[in-house]
């Protein structure tokens, strides 16, 4: 993967760059530098150096003001997506043909997304039925590098009584993965909100088809992703968690 159109050469390090801001901008909001740095593990003045280098270049892969925050141009926005799309087809290939565990394939799929060729990258999606999403349940761009839409919000955005299906978890946290696979938290499951504790922000569910109910912190609702069924009637907890 070395030219996007008419852009200069990817070095690994900007591919890296760019896909950590288009993740980054998910929300819509410019990605800090600050944010970038802790991401990619550099310092924040390191960040700033490639960002006027990626801004300088013609045509131009991101747009950036300092102190207001990064854009990916559209350039920059076709690169990162088809990094994307190489990551999430090397972890969905690692799942499914070679046995590995979901808290596996990340460090995997970072070292190989950079050398992997289009051919390659046809070939495994072929291979794989053309999937639309990694393990993970992340959307993985298709081979015109359109991201397919997503619908699902933060586990953390649903109140007291309200039922969801777990549509996607972020992947970067092998330990995280871990936990929550143990724990009967995976792609797929049905949850309901039993309870919420507004001061420490930590949630109490009922995983669908599992006898006792599990509570998670705000390190991990704001890492799964559901998509909301329908609402039921929440209980009214009282401060010794009877109901009423």
């Amino acid at each position: 993967m070395g030219r996007i159109g008419s852009a200069p050469a990817l070095t690994y390090s900007i591919q890296d760059y760019l896909k950590s801001i288009y993740e980054l901008t998910d929300a819509g909001e410019p990605a800090a530098t600050n944010a970038i740095a802790a991401r990619l593990g550099v310092s924040a003045a390191s960040v700033t150096g490639m960002l006027q280098k990626l801004a300088s270049v013609r045509p131009a892969l991101v747009a950036y003001k300092k102190h207001q925050g990064v854009r990916l141009t559209g350039s920059g926005r076709r690169a990162a997506l088809q990094v994307i799309r190489h990551h999430r087809l090397l972890e969905t290939w690692l799942v499914q043909a070679l046995g590995y565990s979901w808290d596996e394939v990340h460090r995997e799929a970072e070292k190989l997304e950079h050398v992997m060729s289009e051919d390659m990258e046809e070939r495994i999606s072929r291979a794989l039925g053309n999937p639309v999403r990694d393990p993970h349940g992340e959307p993985i761009p298709s081979a015109d590098l359109v991201m397919p839409p997503d619908r699902s919000v933060p586990l953390s955005d649903l109140m007291a009584g309200q039922e969801a299906i777990v549509r996607r978890v972020e992947g970067r946290d092998s330990v995280a993965l871990k936990h929550l696979n143990a724990i009967g938290v995976q792609i797929g499951s049905r949850v309901t909100v039993v309870s919420l504790t507004e001061y420490d922000q930590l949630a109490v569910l009922q995983v669908h088809g599992q006898q006792q109910n599990i509570t998670l912190g705000p390190a991990l609702t704001q890492r799964v992703y559901v998509e909301q069924t329908h609402r039921i009637k929440p209980r009214k907890y009282l401060p010794s968690g009877r109901t009423r």
